[in-house]
């Protein structure tokens, strides 16, 4: 499925496509070192802050689960600049709020405005390539847009010397209006045009959720995804809480899991050379128990200090690298007219639950560690145990 002109297409927009999937770390991870600073501005607790993360969450995923659907049926190109457009209003909206409820719908509106901007990436991508080449490609970009995370507690931090919180999101709202004049200027239409008769948001969703080895799948990406998101949560409040981390040691902390996570990337793309997607995915899943599991041990044993919890929660993040890119490529290739829609249904479901099991977390924590590396580890544990069950009926 691969051809000379995709092959050039694909060179000359992975920047585009990561800049337009970073939208999402950068919305989540930017404003984590303020996190105590907007507490005190708007006069609420710590916990309402932490919140608005999972409101993100459940908004970007709402996004991407409209997202699929009307990009499927009117194009990849017109949603995503109506989603930078709604992304940029409510990064304006945040910035401009004088309470947690304004924050909270300023969250929702922009989370929502950016999965219908970042679900149609999978999408463009699949209409080029198919199979290790789809896999190969998404590692690309995801690498390409680690730079995303990486930088996004730095940028906070620095906003914070210079300015205040606010001025964080006006950041936000500038870079989504570049990259929509960006987009709009250079992205083609890329949809493939068929015969068959359009389908109903709902048929195309039931018709994924019916296949059940896409099905299995999607458990295995959602809940890889809710570990790393109970991380993302709960680590200011353990980090800086518990630990006494400081504001500008956070950053460097948090930037290390996205560096082994960039590093299982580039890992990933060589494997493929000799494996297949799903198997890669599988030893992914096990690996990311397996830490998790040391963790929760070390905890309980030893009274994990963070020199050693670092270590621990850079592999288990870094497995993102082998269950992510590889989950999207394997559930993508099963709807080669539906990538849009499948796509969407994968990627929300990973945020739903990170929302659901993140904000689990953030209510049952007492701001140690015990909890936060207790519910990671659960998370690759019940996403195996779904995928082998759901499988195991597939092939009876």
């Amino acid at each position: 499925m691969q051809n000379s002109n995709a092959t050039t297409y694909i060179k000359g927009f992975a920047w585009l496509l990561a800049g337009l999937v970073a939208l999402g770390p950068l919305a989540i991870d930017a404003y984590l070192p303020a996190m105590p600073i907007m507490a005190d501005d708007l006069s609420t607790s710590l916990h309402n802050i932490e919140i608005t993360l999972s409101v993100f969450l459940i908004g970007f995923a709402a996004g991407q689960l409209i997202g699929g659907p009307i990009s499927d049926h009117f194009g990849r190109r017109l949603t995503i600049l109506v989603g930078l457009s709604l992304f940029t209003f409510g990064s304006v909206f945040i910035a401009l709020g004088s309470s947690i409820e304004l924050l909270w719908f300023g969250r929702i509106l922009q989370a929502f405005g950016g999965g219908m901007g970042v679900v149609n990436t999978m999408a463009v991508v699949r209409d080029r390539y198919s199979g290790k080449d789809s896999a190969k490609i998404l590692s690309q970009i995801v690498t390409i847009m680690m730079a995303a995370p990486l930088l996004a507690p730095f940028i906070g931090a620095f906003f914070l010397l210079i300015s205040d919180w606010r001025s964080i999101f006006w950041f936000l709202a500038v870079y989504a209006v570049i990259l929509l004049l960006l987009l709009r200027r250079y992205l083609p239409e890329t949809r493939q045009i068929t015969a068959a008769p359009k389908q109903s948001a709902v048929s195309r969703y039931l018709s994924v959720l019916k296949h059940q080895r896409a099905l299995g799948v999607l458990f295995a990406v959602a809940f890889s995804n809710a570990g790393m998101f109970t991380f993302i949560t709960t680590s200011p409040g353990v980090y800086m809480g518990y630990y006494g981390v400081s504001e500008s040691l956070y950053p460097i902390l948090f930037a290390v899991n996205i560096i082994a996570l960039s590093l299982c990337n580039q890992i990933n793309i060589r494997v493929l050379q000799h494996f297949e997607p799903e198997q890669v995915l599988r030893t992914g899943q096990k690996l990311q128990l397996a830490v998790g599991i040391m963790m929760v041990g070390s905890v309980l044993l030893f009274n994990l200090p963070i020199w050693l919890l670092v270590p621990q929660i850079m592999i288990f993040v870094g497995m993102q690298g082998f269950v992510v890119a590889n989950g999207m490529s394997r559930v993508a290739d099963f709807f080669p007219h539906n990538s849009a829609t499948a796509s969407a249904l994968v990627s929300s479901s990973g945020f739903t639950m990170g929302a659901l099991v993140g904000g689990l977390a953030a209510v049952l924590s007492n701001g140690e560690p015990l909890t936060m590396v207790a519910v990671m580890a659960a998370c690759p544990l019940l996403g195996i145990l779904l995928r082998v069950l759901i499988h195991k009926n597939a092939s009876e």
